[in-house]
Order: C-alpha cells, then structure tokens, then sequence
C-alpha cells in the first residue's frame, strides 16, 4: 500500500470520525436540553421565554467546540414554537418534514445529514416528555464549520459540497458561497480549492475515492442522508510535501456526550443543595424529595434512610421503603460489576463514601433490577450537615447510554461485512501489542486482499462485489481461532491480527485460507493474496504495519494468490 493510499485512508478515517463526533454531541445536546424540566413545561403550556433559550444556546457556543448550533423547539402537533435563527412562529411543518413527523409518531431520538431551507447540516431530533406523556420536539442543527477547523490542524484544506440536484431545497443559502451551481456548506473553505475544484470541474471528485493531483492528495467523503442516499461530498485536500511516512492518526474521536452529562450532574447537584438548604427536620424531607423527578435516596453513609416516590417506579416489586429493606441491605445489591461503573466497593471505599469524596467527578451506575438494565449518572451532596446526611441523585441515562453504546459499535464495525473496522484495528493492535510486551506472549499479523477486485466492480457491478466481500468475509471468519481478530482496512484489504501465534504458525493459517478461498467460488471465483509479519518486542506500530503490507506487496508483484513472510 502506497504512501499516498494510507494518507487517503487516513483523510477518510478523520472526517469518518469527525462527522459521528459531531453526530453524537448533537444528539447529546439535544438530549441535555429535553431533560430541562422548564423546557418542557415551556412547550407543553406554549409560554416560550426567547431569552431563556438564547443564553441556553450562548453556554452551548461557549461550552463547546461548536459556535453555530440552531434550535427549534415544536409541540406535539408539529407546530413550531421557537426557532433560534428566525422570528417565524407558529406554522406547522408536518406536510413538509417527515421526519419531524416520523420522530412524533414513534417516539424515538433521530439524526442525520440533512439538507434544508438554509444549509447542509447535522441534525438531531429528540422527543420531549413530561412522565410518559409526549409533548412535544426540540430539534438541534450543527454546521460543518467546526469539522474543517478540526481538519486544518492537520494541513487539510476541506470543501463540503451540496449535490446539484438538491440545490432547489435550498431556499436561503446560510454561507452564500458557490462553485457554479454547487453550494458550498463551509464557510471557511479556502479559495485556492474552491478555484481549482472550478477549473477541473466538481463532479470530477463527487467519488469515494482519491486523486494525486498538483502536489496534493484530494481525498473524497460521501454524506449520505438517513435514506443513505448520497446529499453531497466532502472533498479534503492534503499537500503531499506535508504528508508524514505513517499518518495514521485516527484518534479524533471526542465524547461530547461525557462532557454534557457533567453539566447534567452539576446542575443536579446544585438543584439537590438547593432544594434541602436549611431545611432541618427530617419530616420535610419526604415532601420535598417526592417533587423530583429523579430518584433521591437520603443516606447518613451507613443507612438507606429515606426515597422518593420515583424509586419505586423501578423498583415496583415494593411500596415502602421497610419493605425494600426487608429484602436488601443496599441498593449497591442490585449493581452490575463492569468497568466504568460505581460499584459497591470502590477500591476499599464503600460507593457512598466514594461519591462524597469525590463529588466533583461525574458517575454512572448500571443496575439490574428485576431482569431489567438501567444506567445512571450519579450523584451525592449534603442536605444537613449536623446530622452527616446526603442526598444521593439518580438520573435515568438508559436512553443516552444505550444511544451511545450504539455509536460505539457502530463506529469500530465495518457496516458491509459486520467485522471490525480499521478504527477497530488501530485500538485492537495497541491492546495485544500491550500485551504481547507485559507476557511476552508471541504475536503475528496476516494482511490480505481480493486479487483482481476492480475487474470484478468493472464486469459484475458493485452489487455483486459487495455480495463477494460479505460471502468471503463469513467465510474467512468461520476459519479464524477464538481470540483472533479480523477487520477490514480498506475497499477489499483485510488483517488479522493473531494472538499467541508466531509467525510459522501465522504462515500456516495463511495458507490454509488462501486454499480454501480458491476452493470456495460462491458468487464467483476468487483468489487472495497474504502477507505475514511476527511482531518484534519494541516495534512501533506504524512499523509492523509497513512491514505486513510490503510483504503483502510482494505477494501482489510476485503473481497473487500467495503467501509472502516478511
């Protein structure tokens, strides 16, 4: 694999990862703000106060990496209530947004790329509840604007450009900038690019693919929408003089998410301080807990004391808090042990204790309750200091949890085959290097690709190709040892990477593919080409990863369908 090629590679990885960063902390925001109890009963009662979601909007812009971002905010019927970049009001928008409409009627969180009135851009949609009645929608649009500032720290020059035939959507142009008839959606896309995709046509590069072209490598991304139909391309460009022997720096990823939820369990903290200063007298404590709408547990850092009324939403198998004791010592009995969780011993420190200690940390709690998971986010703080009790705040994160565990999978799993993708194999290959070290344990890589794979795009389409990669990779994969790790890198590149396998034993598997692949012939006959490579202790990364693939270039040059050792 050449230089360039890796580069390419890599140009797409970043705005892979940036796109879905920026996906995900747009949904996130927009889950913060559904959660704001005064939002809600805002739109439930229609008595919006703009400057309440303008400084709302203001800490957003300056709390994060993203300065634009427009909210809507509509009621249950679709009417729109509040729009952060127009004084318009009150229309009604279920003929012409399906997917407002969709969101309304199934009640679930949406994203995508969109194309609207005004620009090219990244939404979230969120439903808005008060208890389980449905009330209403927020809707929070971001921009690409921060994506390219991101890129220019890498010397990437980026062009998002909107798809001709989606220009008449177009109505008010948010950046005003145009390649012919192409709109531009970044505002800070440099003239020199836009001049030269002018000159050489734009549709030349509206590809998944790459050109060498006037010193630089011009690398295309495809933006689908959520019909996956393809809105318009990010077209980056890197000078080749900038390019570095391995840039593969694929870690742009940013939890947005994590950040949002601090502000969450800030806020509940605040609100919980609030709600039981100066009140001294326990009697007072059942009524002000049983108006939160999170569960409250009241605990002197030995004993469950009291709980509010949300507590026995989930755990409704009791309806006194006697009754709960009579069953359980703690509520830490129902915790489920994994790793970034509160457990009930925190390092030698009981979870209560360890919440007081360190309430300036955000936490989250998974808890299985009768059968059923739930996450939290956490958090303790004092309501009467004579007495040493706190109050301890469980905010219902299952939704925002599950979403993000979704996102995880979703950005390490190659969507064709299943198996991981190169992002995948980038973390996997750190882990068993890591390991490799501290057990001195062997370690073998094997890197391989479809031999002739364009003539099959060429002759049988893109279908049937795709049908060959699904096919091959079940394939491959019945073949592999438990604890073996298979991804695909590239269009139809491959690697495994082998744990406890010297490079004899690599070879020998190798081999055993290759056969069995030329024995195969679903959809149509094939034959592959492998590289095989021992990891040495102290190699870098980049390193046996040059040596896979120039071992895999030898296969290629010395005839395909054969297994080089380097």
């Amino acid at each position: 694999m050449s230089k360039h090629r890796v580069q390419a590679l890599s140009m797409h990885e970043k705005v892979s990862s940036m796109i879905l960063q920026k996906q995900k902390a747009t949904v996130a925001m927009a889950l913060s703000i559904a959660s704001d109890r005064y939002l809600a009963e805002n739109i439930k009662n229609k008595t919006i106060k703009e400057n309440y979601y303008r400084n709302l909007i203001a800490q957003y812009r300056e709390n994060t990496l993203y300065k634009n971002i427009w909210i809507q905010l509509l009621d249950k019927d679709i009417n729109s209530l509040y729009r952060s970049w127009s004084p318009k009001r009150g229309d009604n928008l279920s003929k012409i947004r399906q997917d407002l409409v969709n969101v309304a009627t199934t009640k679930k969180v949406a994203y995508s790329v969109s194309v609207g009135k005004f620009n090219l851009t990244i939404k979230a949609i969120v439903p808005l509840f008060i208890g389980e009645e449905f009330i209403g929608i927020i809707e929070v649009i971001s921009h690409f604007n921060s994506i390219s500032k991101q890129l220019k720290k890498s010397d990437i020059d980026s062009v998002v450009v909107l798809k001709k035939e989606f220009k008449k959507q177009l109505l008010y142009p948010f950046t005003k900038l145009f390649i012919d008839n192409y709109y531009v959606a970044n505002f800070d896309a440099p003239k020199e690019a836009m001049d030269y995709l002018k000159e050489n046509g734009v549709e030349k590069y509206f590809n998944n693919s790459y050109k060498i072209e006037n010193g630089q490598i011009i690398a295309s991304y495809e933006l689908k929408n959520k019909n996956e139909k393809a809105v318009g391309y990010y077209i980056m460009f890197k000078k080749i003089d900038t390019i570095s022997n391995m840039d593969l720096d694929f870690f742009m990823f940013k939890w947005m998410a994590l950040g949002i939820i601090v502000m969450m369990s800030i806020a509940i903290i605040v609100s919980s301080m609030l709600f039981f200063a100066n009140r001294r007298q326990k009697k007072y404590f059942h009524n002000i807990i049983n108006s939160a709408t999170n569960i409250v547990l009241i605990n002197n850092r030995k004993s469950l004391l009291d709980v509010n009324r949300i507590f026995f939403k989930y755990f409704d198998k009791y309806k006194t808090l006697e009754e709960f004791l009579e069953d359980n010592e703690c509520i830490c009995d129902f915790f489920v042990e994994e790793d970034g969780y509160i457990q009930a011993n925190m390092s030698g420190t009981k979870w209560v204790d360890y919440l007081v200690e360190n309430q300036s940390n955000i936490h989250k709690m998974k808890v299985d309750i009768f059968g059923k998971v739930y996450y939290f986010s956490v958090s303790a703080s004092k309501v009467l200091k004579e007495k040493n009790y706190y109050s301890i705040v469980l905010t219902d994160i299952t939704e925002q949890e599950n979403y993000r565990k979704e996102l995880e999978h979703l950005s390490v799993t190659d969507s064709l085959t299943g198996i991981g993708n190169r992002r995948y194999f980038h973390q996997k290959i750190e882990e068993e290097i890591q390991r490799a070290k501290r057990y001195k344990h062997p370690l073998s890589l094997i890197m391989f690709d479809i031999d002739y794979f364009k003539q099959v795009n060429d002759k049988h389409g893109h279908s049937v190709g795709d049908e060959v990669l699904i096919e091959y990779t079940k394939l491959i994969n019945s073949l592999l040892r438990e604890g073996d790790v298979f991804s695909r890198i590239g269009g139809e590149e491959f690697i495994i990477i082998l744990p406890h396998a010297r490079r004899d034993e690599a070879q020998k598997i190798a081999e055993k593919l290759r056969a069995k692949i030329e024995f195969f012939q679903k959809i149509l006959p094939i034959t592959m080409s492998f590289g095989v490579v021992e990891y040495i202790v102290g190699e870098e990364i980049e390193f046996i990863f040059k040596r896979v693939d120039d071992a895999l270039y030898k296969a290629k040059e010395s005839g395909r369908n054969i297994v080089v050792v380097g």
